[in-house]
């Protein structure tokens, strides 16, 4: 045996309490390695559940990780860090050295997403929303295949330093058991020459694959993977234009944040595709902008008010009184020459436009839906378009002042379609749709809508007296009336108390003076310009 082997060259045993702590310190040493982690972002067992929860529920990401796993190993891990990273409120990525080497490009490509400068916008869209996190992980999708596929060089050296620190692994397990083989023929605390030199051994070798581990660790750390950062940016930049979009869209439909979080994944998505298709995703800047004005108007009006002020005027309406007529009071010598004046109707008073008060029966909004509807007007945006996000904000409206709302589709008078929104319960998003997509086509009626208005503000009357409701009409088309019908619609108005508002779109004929809808309505205007919203303005201070 060579010199430092312990042995003497007549084979005599050596100490076996010797031969333990040579070998106990190795293998201390070796079990101080730190534990290695297969996912880079830290994540606790509910960060977990919601990937697992949400990867069940959503086949696109199954099939995605399918897809990657046909070509790459430990793809699994990857999408699970690109979900945590955006769902998690503060993600956290793990030290590339407690990282195990196998999963080394995973930390690479994670932290480029989250160093990517569209990343904190993303993540206000995605935080805490596990549907937004997962379609943000779809979004990445193709960029996640292109950095994988840039990172086979990576790849292979990581997974070389992998298998050396299986070696390393490998060579310690070696050690214990050389030493389990020597205490075993061990007699009275020494152990044979041979045994000896194997355990010896056993450390030497265990000793070099530890060294061979940990430079080929340390080379796979300094590894880069060309073109990740430029990958991830353009990744991260789609996730959250997509976020954004259908954040907009959601919203733009009246679709709340706790509405959504409660929706099932399957049934979310849904929505999604249906709102992202046809003409519901055309449609949703002009409805997002009609909300938009139509919740400013309802901070501007004031229940029962008398309208804008214009000037001044003389009357006797003591509530409209000018403060220096009133200050004539707080003197004695002058309250004469005020009763006076009060008698004579001759006070100054506040002038004002006069607008209605605001009605108390449900808001029934009949839209137009005969084929001249398809025709568009400034900004390629059609009189359909207009008239359904008119309607629409007429239904928030409607929401707002705790109202029922009605929505009626008409053409001709054979096609009708009334959807129903009650004031006491909550507003069905799928039929709020298919209300929107409604279209009927053909000709144009207005006694079938107008009757059926008038049937439904008639019940209302006489289920809960109640009076004073709302009929706008929203047509661009002129249609005659029977005189027989316009008798009897002229009576049911007196008697019900209701309000007719009329809208021309596009043609302003309809609303001129003498025109049939003119005789219909008591408030009547023309909108030719289908990007202002703002023509309709005065209908959201007065319903």
């Amino acid at each position: 045996m060579g010199e430092g082997t312990g042995v003497d060259a007549a084979g005599a045993a050596s100490p076996l309490g010797a031969l333990a702590d040579l070998a106990g310190s190795w293998l201390a040493r070796s079990a101080a390695t730190p534990e290695r982690h297969t996912g880079a972002v830290v994540a606790d067992r509910f960060d977990r559940i919601a990937w697992r929860d949400t990867y069940e529920q959503a086949p696109a990401l199954r099939e995605l990780a399918a897809e990657l796993g046909e070509r790459h190993p430990h793809t699994d891990d990857l999408l699970t860090d690109a979900f945590l990273a955006a769902y998690k409120a503060a993600p956290r990525l793990r030290e590339p050295t407690g990282m195990t080497p196998s999963r080394l490009v995973n930390h690479r490509i994670v932290t480029a997403l989250l160093e990517s400068p569209d990343f904190a916008e993303l993540h206000r869209e995605t935080v805490g929303d596990p549907y937004a996190a997962a379609m943000a992980v779809l979004a990445q999708g193709t960029a996640l295949r292109r950095m994988l596929d840039d990172s086979h060089p990576a790849r292979d050296r990581d997974e070389r330093a992998a298998l050396a620190g299986r070696d390393a692994e490998d060579a310690a397990d070696a050690v214990a058991e050389a030493l389990r083989q020597a205490a075993d023929g061990a007699e009275e605390g020494s152990v044979p020459g041979p045994a000896a030199d194997a355990v010896r051994q056993a450390v030497e070798d265990a000793e070099d694959a530890a060294r061979r581990a940990a430079s080929d660790a340390a080379r796979s750390l300094a590894v880069a993977v060309p073109g990740v950062r430029a990958a991830a940016r353009s990744a991260v930049a789609k996730s959250a234009a997509a976020a954004r979009e259908e954040t907009a869209l959601m919203r733009a439909w009246g679709v709340g944040s706790g509405e959504l979080e409660r929706m099932p994944f399957d049934e979310r998505a849904r929505l999604a595709e249906r709102l992202r298709a046809g003409r519901l995703a055309e449609w949703a800047e002009l409805i997002g902008r009609f909300r938009q004005m139509a919740a400013g108007e309802r901070a501007r009006k004031v229940e029962n008010a008398t309208g804008e002020l214009i000037g001044v005027t003389l009357g006797d309406d003591l509530s409209r009184v000018i403060p220096s007529e009133l200050a004539n009071l707080g003197l004695p010598e002058l309250r004469a020459v005020f009763a006076a004046r009060y008698a004579a109707g001759e006070l100054m008073l506040y002038d004002s436009q006069g607008e209605q008060a605001t009605g108390r029966g449900a808001v029934i909004a009949c839209v137009d839906t005969s084929h001249s509807m398809y025709e568009a007007g400034p900004g390629g945006i059609t009189r359909e378009a207009w008239a359904k996000a008119c309607a629409l904000a007429l239904l928030d409206q409607a929401r707002h002042a705790g109202r029922d709302f009605v929505g009626i589709v008409f053409s001709a008078a054979d096609k009708l379609r009334v959807f129903r929104f009650p004031a006491d319960a909550p507003a069905d998003l799928t039929r709020t749709l298919d209300f929107a997509e409604t279209f009927l086509g053909g000709g144009t009626s207005y006694q079938r809508p107008l009757s059926a208005a008038g049937e439904l503000l008639e019940a209302e009357f006489n289920d809960a007296a109640r009076t004073r409701g709302d009929i706008v009409m929203l047509t661009d088309d002129d249609c005659g009336v029977t005189e027989a019908w316009m008798r009897d619609w002229n009576d049911a108005k007196r008697r019900l108390g209701f309000r007719v508002f009329g809208v021309g779109i596009g043609a302003p004929r309809v609303a001129a003076a003498g025109s049939v809808l003119a005789a219909l309505c008591d408030n009547l205007r023309s909108v030719e310009d289908f990007t202002d919203v703002h023509a309709a303005a005065d209908l959201f201070r007065v319903i």
